[in-house]
């Protein structure tokens, strides 16, 4: 009975996935069944075959177009079965659900056909530039489905999410590029041609995401697509290795990470005939690249690189140098090799860089990865400033070399011990010069002759696998300082210490923003509080109020203003409350109402009544389609949950056409934190529809409150998401029995714009140009509905303030204000905030 229940299912299952992706379905049986019937599954079609059914050059030359479809129906071996088979169920058969099936069929013959065709273009131009390949790419064939399946992959990200859009599109173009400059056959191009193609004809198939093909993004998300760029550079060397047969202009670096397999016993024979015989010293090259321990010491750069790739995604300083400096290190290889191939000073049978076919072409065809690598990273220099703790690479310096010195003693005495297994016997002075040899990838020794070699088990041990323990060691070392906390744009412990001050004693509402990247420290003496700031035009501007004990601000505000001015800096406290505006008042500064905190005090919160109308709606419509508010923390979090508030948070970007603000306006990299609180509305069917987040308020060493900051809502989700999310936030805290939720300040927005408090006339003159600059930033960050948006609450106003100590400074402060709130806008970005003005005056 269990057996029939069992194959009921399965049928059943298998049944629904022919109905909703038929096409799909069908044609990986075909595949398989014209496998089976051409005996194909094991070592692909045979010669005849192939040329019968698959897509070639000559092919399409004598008009036998049939190939550009019968050819996407076989595959070259049983692992490009089972490949095809996994790529079907993973990628086409969701791709087929999503668009359906008729628009799915039609992008799977565009893709097919017209990348097909491109192939054979691109083909017959290789040919003139590059003899060789283009001559490969001419006589063979190629058999696959992989230009379908990727080419409606690429389809389908027309009308995807910004996020995933972005993602895929970076993914697949890295890989089929790779795979086209390294592997190089006529399927690698299809491959290529179909994503282009598809990325093309994706919006006329299915259409444009509802928020248009905008692809602004974040620093975060930059960061993952440069590294996922640096990465593909790193394995395209690999994967050429791994094809025996790889045939691509870049196909030259495979003998970078791959050996030759010759023994040491042949290499000595041969050379004691002849040691100026030139397959003597082949012999002598081929020998260090052979063997488990040289492949992997060849690999160790493609490693390094993957392990920096991982730091590039953190945002690291430190992987940004490191890959830039190894892109520069393989443009220097490249130069050298061109250099010494022309001034013939090297044999010209050297393994290095293809120099044995010495074409000019492929000479100078290894400086394009990495200098395209190296342009990327460039350009995007400013996304890398995260530093890790202090004295982590100095401590890291300090493991690596007694790490060395160990080894190398390791070498040297284990060397001589076992020197009989050496030819010629070494000397001890011979093994301790050796070792900095052996830590250097096989294939960069070529231009010196070996010292010695191995003949026997324990010499080789030594002699192919120091080096691969040692570099092991290190990227194991190097990639374990990413997974540290880290921080960015002033010192880890400065931080860590404004936190535990934070944490112990009492802070205003705003006060936990003090602890975000960007900021530095003012520390008062003996520990009694501090100040958050950021140097910007001359101006020391401030986050918040000074953190301390009650009674101690103006102790801190003037300490702070003899800091400033003692560094040549303006000072200027900005989003501040009436304490420190009397503060400086005292010191005969002046201010500005800069926004209006928005504050409910807990305790009675019942929502009930007309004006709670919109906020009862959100409950009650919540309760009825099934959402309900969750409580998480982001590190600690589902990987399923914090995706799908990554992508919401792009999308919110994406829209914008802008960049996330800053200063006082936090964005994923701040709700990553462990002592931050999100408030998510999820589904039955886990979906998230929205998210806040909310920064603790302590007092007294205790959290006594909550400020919201981050709020983002899914596009096309349940719509009161906001409404809903605050709610059940004041009503979830009210009974953990805290005693307000602040639900922040909207920047440049004041209910009462009349109402400013502002004193003398350059200070008006500073208000109105804030009031312009709010106006101006409404329609693409909407801070004033977002002030109106919290009327719903019916909240307690507190107005926050602007002080500074010189009216004369005030266009540098103004400067300060907005490069505070907006750091990087590009060119771009400014076209499109005033495209988005001149349409709102319109």
């Amino acid at each position: 009975m269990t057996n029939r229940v069992a194959i009921g299912r399965w049928t059943t299952s298998g049944w629904s996935a022919v109905r909703r992706a038929p096409v799909s379905v069908v044609a990986l049986v075909v595949i398989w069944v014209l496998g089976l019937a051409t005996s194909s599954i094991v070592e692909g079609p045979s010669h005849a075959l192939g040329r019968d059914i698959g897509l070639g050059v000559v092919g399409i030359e004598h008009l036998e177009v049939w190939g550009l479809i019968t050819s996407a129906f076989w595959a070259s071996g049983w692992a490009s079965y089972v490949g095809i088979t996994i790529l079907i169920v993973a990628v086409s058969v969701p791709v087929e659900r999503r668009m359906g099936s008729v628009r799915f069929l039609i992008a799977a013959l565009t893709t097919q056909i017209a990348g097909a065709l491109c192939a054979v273009t691109l083909a017959a131009v290789a040919k003139t530039v590059d003899s060789d390949w283009g001559f490969e790419l001419h006589i063979g064939y190629a058999v696959g489905a992989g230009g379908w399946i990727v080419g409606t992959l690429m389809v389908a990200t027309a009308n995807m999410d910004t996020l995933w859009r972005r993602r895929i599109r970076v993914g697949v173009l890295a890989l089929t590029i790779v795979s086209a400059l390294f592997g190089g056959h006529l399927i690698d191009l299809i491959r290529l041609a179909a994503a282009v193609v598809g990325l093309l004809a994706g919006p006329w198939i299915v259409g444009r995401s509802a928020r248009g093909p905008r692809i602004a993004g974040t620093r975060r998300e930059g960061r993952m697509l440069v590294a996922i760029v640096v990465a593909a550079s790193a394995i395209g060397p690999v994967l050429a290795a791994l094809s025996s047969d790889a045939i691509g202009p870049l196909a030259v670096l495979r003998d970078l990470v791959r050996g030759v397999p010759w023994s040491a016993p042949e290499v000595r024979e041969l050379c004691e005939q002849s040691a100026t015989d030139p397959d003597c010293r082949r012999g002598l090259l081929e020998l260090r690249l052979s063997g488990v321990g040289p492949t992997l010491l060849s690999l160790v750069p493609s490693l390094f690189l993957l392990v920096l790739s991982d730091g590039l995604r953190r945002g690291r300083r430190f992987a940004w140098w490191g890959a830039v400096l190894a892109q520069c290190v393989l443009l220097a290889l490249s130069a050298a090799n061109f250099v010494f191939r022309y001034l013939d000073s090297v044999d010209e049978d050297t393994l290095f860089y293809g120099l044995a076919d010495p074409t000019v072409y492929r000479t100078l065809m290894p400086f394009l990865t990495p200098l395209a690598v190296l342009v990327v990273l460039l350009a995007t220099r400013r996304w890398f400033g995260v530093a890790a703790p202090r004295h982590t690479y100095r401590n890291l310096t300090g493991v690596v070399v007694a790490v060395a010195v160990a080894l190398w003693a390791m070498y040297a005495a284990g060397g001589f011990l076992a020197r009989s297994g050496f030819d010629p016997r070494p000397s001890f002075t011979t093994l301790v010069a050796d070792f900095p040899e052996r830590l250097v990838p096989p294939v960069y020794l070529q231009w010196l002759d070996p010292r010695l070699l191995p003949v026997n088990v324990p010499a080789t041990v030594l002699y192919e696998w120091t080096g691969v323990a040692f570099w092991l060691v290190v990227i194991a070392l190097i990639g374990t300082t990413f997974l540290r906390p880290a921080m960015e744009g002033t010192d880890a412990e400065d931080r860590d210490r404004a936190r535990d001050m934070l944490r112990n004693g009492t802070g205003s509402p705003l006060s936990w923003m003090t602890t975000w990247s960007g900021n530095s420290y003012w520390f008062a003496p003996e520990g009694r509080g501090f100040v958050a700031y950021r140097v910007l035009a001359g101006v020391a501007l401030t986050t918040g109020d000074p953190v301390g004990p009650p009674g101690r601000t103006s102790e801190l505000v003037e300490g702070f203003a003899e800091f400033a001015a003692e560094n040549g800096w303006t000072p200027c406290f900005y989003s501040v409350t009436e304490s420190v505006r009397r503060a400086s008042d005292a010191l005969g500064w002046s201010s500005i109402q800069v926004a209006e905190e928005t504050v409910l005090d807990l305790g009675s919160v019942a929502f009930t009544g007309k004006k709670f109308q919109d906020v009862r709606t959100a409950l009650n419509k919540a309760q009825k389609s099934g959402i309900t508010a969750e409580w998480v923390r982001f590190p600690d979090a589902a990987m399923g949950i914090t995706d799908q508030i990554t992508a919401i948070s792009e999308e919110w970007v994406a829209d914008k056409g802008m960049p996330e603000m800053g200063f006082t306006l936090g964005g994923l990299d701040e709700v990553d934190d462990a002592q931050v609180r999100c408030l998510i509305a999820v589904d039955e069917d886990r979906t998230v529809h929205g998210v806040t987040s909310w920064l603790p308020v302590h007092r007294d060493g205790r959290a006594v409150g909550w400020t919201l900051d981050f709020m983002r809502r899914r596009s096309n989700g349940f719509r009161p998401t906001m409404e809903f999310l605050i709610a059940s936030a004041a009503l979830s805290l009210e009974e953990e029995g805290f005693e307000f939720l602040s639900l922040s300040g909207a920047p440049l927005a004041k209910m009462d714009p009349e109402s400013t408090g502002v004193d003398g006339a350059f200070a008006a003159m500073m208000d109105n140009l804030l009031d312009v600059l709010g106006r101006t930033l409404e329609p693409v960050y909407g801070f004033r509905s977002l002030l109106a948006f919290k009327s719903k609450f019916q909240p307690r106003y507190v107005p926050m303030y602007m002080t500074f100590a010189d009216p004369a400074a005030l266009p540098s402060i103004g400067s300060a204000v907005g490069r505070a709130y907006l750091p990087e806008v590009s060119m771009s970005q400014s076209v499109t905030l005033l495209r988005t003005l001149v349409a709102r005056g319109k």
